[in-house]
């Protein structure tokens, strides 16, 4: 025996000597009760995954269906079993649809109001939030309780007495009677003004006012840019609800030729005969834009959202 391996053998058997590793303390080796902790673990993991993977198919899926239905026949969209594959007919449905109706003039209509809201309903909302946030004044709690109380009033009571006040200032028939009633809303200033409640110290606010900044320069550099992810969400949701609005653009817009997308696509259905190919090419039209926008616009909300949660 060499020296080496007496050395080795009287490190293993000397009392004061380290121990020897037992098996279930090397590496490697695990117990019973570890290995079904890994095994619950990955199938927790397994189990995650195929629910987001269900969801993502039943969200994406409505939206496919109205991609192959655009491409077919009104024969073919009520044919038994259903087709699954795009047909041969989106060019001649889309012939169709700008034959019987003017949707470029309705697309354009659509997008100055719908962008015109989205921007006077983040720029209205978060001064009044910031300024409920951030600022003392008389009757600040009663104006506050008295817009949320608004929540309470469902928007079909006030139609009638819109399209009153449309007529009397001669707006009936014009973009404005979409655009200036919707420039303001109680949900917005609610979400911005709890956002800037919890995310804006009261302290830089404060230290903004000693160095002399005013309101406006104040909101601009230290309001806008703590609630942007706010601002964003509302303005995707905004933009998405001036655009699938309806039953106001419908009442409001007695002129055919100036009309928004989706009461231009409701001109499309007969009372005898529909062409459900060239409604589905429309509904394709409409959808498209806010998928768009919805992309753009999520990138901002998720990386403040995700920025939120780091500095968090």
């Amino acid at each position: 025996m060499t020296t080496a391996d007496s050395t080795r053998t009287s490190e293993r058997t000397a009392p004061g000597g380290p121990a020897e590793p037992r098996a279930n303390d090397r590496p490697g080796l695990r117990t019973s009760g570890d290995r079904a902790a890994i095994a619950r673990a990955r199938l927790e993991k397994v189990i995650t995954h195929l629910l987001i993977l269900v969801g993502v198919v039943l969200s994406v899926f409505p939206f496919y269906w109205l991609a192959v239905m655009s491409t077919s026949t009104t024969a073919q969209i009520f044919g038994y079993p259903p087709r699954l594959t795009f047909g041969t007919s989106f060019a001649e449905n889309l012939r169709n649809l700008f034959s019987s109706v003017d949707i470029l003039s309705a697309l354009v209509n659509t997008i100055i109001v719908s962008a015109l809201c989205a921007v006077l309903v983040m720029f209205f909302d978060s001064l009044a939030a910031f300024a409920f946030a951030k600022y003392d004044f008389p009757g600040k709690n009663a104006l506050f309780v008295l817009m949320i109380a608004t929540f309470l009033i469902p928007g079909s009571l006030s139609l009638v007495p819109s399209f009153i006040l449309m007529s009397k200032i001669g707006w009936v028939g014009t973009l404005q009677a979409l655009i200036v009633p919707g420039a303001a809303n109680a949900f917005g200033i609610f979400l911005l003004r709890q956002m800037a409640s919890s995310s804006i110290p009261d302290e830089l606010v404060e230290s903004a006012r000693i160095d002399g900044a005013g309101f406006f320069t104040i909101y601009r550099r230290i309001g806008v840019p703590m609630m942007r992810g706010g601002l964003a969400f509302l303005g995707i949701f905004t933009f998405i609800t001036a655009w699938n609005d309806y039953v106001w653009p419908l009442i409001v817009l007695v002129d055919p030729n100036r009309q928004t997308l989706q009461t231009a696509l409701q001109n499309l259905n007969s009372l005898y005969l529909t062409d459900y190919g060239m409604v589905m090419a429309g509904a394709l039209v409409s959808v498209l834009p806010l998928i768009g926008v919805f992309i753009i616009g999520s990138r901002h909300f998720i990386a403040n959202i995700a920025a939120g949660a780091i500095k968090g």
